[in-house]
Parts: C-alpha cells; sequence; structure tokens
C-alpha cells in the first residue's frame, strides 16, 4: 500500500503561484515549484517528520499534488501492511518499509476492532486501509467500517455496510469494494445478501443475492470474475461466481473450483494456490 492520488480537480500552476507570492516559501531562496522537485525526494520514512516542519510543509504532504508527483516520476514506496493478534486476543497493525527494512506500527485501533473477529480487510484508492464488518466479543456483528488513511496516520469513519456480518467473502473490484455472504446473529444466520462499496460515491449499494447463503471460506478475483467457495447452512460445500459485467451469480463447479482448498491470489493471468499439505508448494493454474 502507498499514499496514492485520490481523483479530483488539480489547481492551476497560476493559482499556485499566486499563492505562494502571499505566504512564506516552502524552501527559503526557492520558488514552491523547484522546492517540492526537491521535497519529493524525501524518503518516505520521514514524511511525518516532514509534516512537523511547517503548517506549508504539512498541508503539502497531506494534499494531492505531492503524491500524484510522486507516482508520476516512479517514486512511490509501497509498504506491506501486517495485522497482529497477542495473547490477550487484542489487535495492532504494522506496516513494513521494504527499503529501509524498517518495521512501523500504526495508531490503536477503532476500540470496536482492538478484538473483533471475522472481519474484512481491503484496500482502496492505493493509500486507504479498511477494515469492515466483523464480530465484536461484546456486541455481536458489526455493519461498521473504519480505514487507515497512509497520508496523515490516523483511522477515520466511513459509511457502514447495509447488512450486519461476520466472517464474509469480500474483494475489490475496479476499486469498489465488494462483500457477500457471511454470518449474522438472528434467525437468517447464513447470508445470501451482497453489497458494493465506491469510494468516489462514498456509499454502500445492494447488489444480487447468492443462490444460497454461505459462509465463504475461500475467495479470489480472477479473469475479471469473483469466485467464492465456502459452506452453506447445512454445512455442505458451495461455490459461486459473480459476474460485475452482469452483476450477476452463478453457480459454478469447474475444474479450478473444484480443487480449490487453499489461499490463492490472481496475477498476470495466472492463479496462483498455496498448498501446505506435505510441505509449502506454489500451484499455479491459467
Amino acid at each position: 500500500m502507498q499514499p496514492d492520488i485520490i481523483p479530483n480537480k488539480r489547481k492551476s500552476r497560476s493559482s499556485r503561484k499566486e499563492r505562494s507570492q502571499t505566504q512564506s516559501p516552502l524552501l527559503p531562496g526557492l520558488p514552491d515549484e523547484l522546492a517540492i522537485s526537491c521535497l519529493m525526494w524525501v524518503a518516505r520514512v520521514e514524511h511525518p517528520n516532514m509534516r512537523l516542519v511547517c503548517k506549508r510543509w504539512n498541508r503539502l504532504l497531506s494534499g494531492n499534488y505531492y503524491y500524484s508527483l510522486r507516482k508520476k516520476f516512479g517514486m512511490a514506496e509501497e509498504w506491506v501492511y501486517v495485522l497482529k493478534r497477542d495473547r490477550d486476543q487484542k489487535l495492532s497493525w504494522y506496516a513494513f518499509d521494504p527499503v529501509n527494512q524498517l518495521w512501523k506500527s500504526l495508531p490503536p485501533l477503532p476500540p470496536e476492532y482492538s478484538e473483533a473477529v471475522g472481519f474484512g480487510c481491503a484496500v482502496l484508492n492505493g493509500c486507504y486501509l479498511y477494515l469492515f464488518g466483523g464480530k465484536d466479543p461484546v456486541h455481536g456483528s458489526m455493519r461498521r467500517v473504519v480505514f487507515y488513511n497512509a497520508r496523515i496516520n490516523k483511522w477515520l469513519r466511513a459509511p457502514d455496510m447495509l447488512q450486519k456480518r461476520h466472517f464474509f467473502g469480500s474483494c475489490v473490484i475496479n476499486n469498489c469494494l465488494y462483500v457477500a455472504g457471511g454470518e449474522c446473529e438472528g434467525i437468517q444466520r447464513t447470508l445470501r445478501s451482497a453489497e458494493v462499496y465506491d469510494p468516489n460515491r462514498n456509499r454502500w449499494s445492494c447488489i444480487a443475492e447468492m443462490s444460497t447463503g454461505m459462509v465463504p471460506s475461500i475467495g479470489v478475483v480472477h479473469d475479471g470474475m469473483w469466485f467464492l467457495k465456502g459452506l452453506n447452512s447445512h454445512r455442505q460445500v458451495v461455490s459461486e461466481v459473480y459476474l460485475p459485467a452482469s452483476k450477476m451469480w452463478s453457480t459454478t463447479g469447474n475444474e479450478m473450483v473444484t480443487g480449490w482448498r487453499n489461499p490463492s491470489i490472481s496475477f498476470g493471468g495466472w492463479l496462483y494456490s498455496a498448498d501446505c499439505r506435505d510441505g509449502c508448494k506454489l500451484k499455479s493454474l491459467q
């Protein structure tokens, strides 16, 4: 995950020039355009310290323009984010900087997620780490959605999901977040419902229901389709595929799904699956 840009109208060069004439320069003795060209070379690990220098630097690193330049010139740095659960069942997040070989702890999670189980995780817009749904030990299933903003190093709220659910399937297609199935307290424990979150509209919408309720165990987006496999309310193995183009679900029993038992990822048109029954091996399928 890396600090990316959010689509919006960029301020013109003239407006930035007019504004810079009424305030102190980013770097004394240099025009702001040249100063930004220098500052964008600073490593991402130093950005929190840069924000403390002055208000103008803080605004620069909180906006889109700085990171759009870093991305344009190939300077965006991707970090790895890892979730840890300790012996007391408390959750915490850490980020790993592969360039400098450094670990960095994220701010504490919102209270409702400090001991949650069965929630989903996804990255949208390249810089927002979302946590959604799940089950709180005290209050049960949740609709709650929070996200971590990598640029300002804070957890923030997002619109709640339409349905409480935990142990569900989730994926990202075209920068939209999809969730389906799972469980919820009540009469209808195993869910058929599905919904999608569009970050540009900042809202959740219902999509077609699956043909049967399912608690997914594995899922992957491959060849533009979302495959899910899990157990229905009778503890039978079921599998379905969602086609975004038609916005419909269908049952599937092709070769890929039949022998699918392990976490998988799709990359470059190939489906890779980890098989650790007899020593860890990586299987591939096109």
